[in-house]
């Protein structure tokens, strides 16, 4: 996949072009990327074509690319500031709880990121892989804390950090995708309560609590 250079941008010019992502985060949100077109994205965001591709000389592809790192932001920021400290059960807890009042507040259910990995899957696999990078990330903020629980004795020495991680992750994606398919908040929870079950059992006996 090729990207045209973004252009160098002024402060306003950096703040029209943050305005036009936030805008079309919600159209794709609503329609899909499929379903979304740039002529959609100009009357969502009364941007002309020209002004568009200054700001996205790479087209669709390039805006899809900054909604994926607007959206993965989002996620991240929802979850601070217990993502960088995730080396306590109480961080952990806190972690649960900030995760359910977000999605449980935003207008679409599941995950904006996981969302555009599966679609473009189908239609674009070098994008796909691009905003999975983003999932990766967020996974290695779990797997971070976990290893530092090990180190300071949170964990046995034989749990696998890297192994829980991704087990917790994969919770919150699935609990996501049933979210997403229920229009509730209930797979979500469950799936974060199940995992963190799991964290604590590969708690020493004596710090389980």
């Amino acid at each position: 996949m090729t990207t045209a250079t973004a252009p160098r941008l002024t402060a306003k010019g950096a703040a029209t072009r943050a305005r036009i992502v936030a805008a079309a985060a919600d159209l794709v949100l609503a329609r899909g990327v499929g379903g979304t077109s740039l002529d959609d994205v100009r009357a969502g965001t009364l941007t002309s074509k020209s002004q568009l591709f200054h700001y996205f000389p790479g087209g669709k592809t390039e805006l899809v690319m900054a909604i994926a790192a607007y959206q993965f932001e989002r996620v991240l920021q929802a979850q601070r500031p217990y993502l960088e400290s995730l080396d306590t059960w109480a961080a952990w807890d806190g972690w649960r709880d900030a995760l359910l009042a977000h999605y449980g507040s935003q207008p679409h259910w599941g995950c904006p990121v996981g969302t555009l990995v599966s679609e473009l899957t189908g239609t674009d696999p070098v994008a796909a892989a691009q905003v999975a990078g983003h999932l990766d990330s967020w996974c290695g903020h779990l797997r971070d804390g976990l290893r530092r629980m090990r180190d300071s004795g949170l964990l046995r020495p034989d749990a696998d950090p890297d192994r829980l991680a991704l087990a917790v992750f994969a919770s919150v994606q699935g609990g996501l995708l049933l979210t997403q398919a229920t229009r509730s908040i209930e797979p979500l929870s469950a799936a974060l309560d199940a995992a963190l079950t799991a964290l604590h059992a590969a708690a020493p006996v004596t710090t389980r609590s």
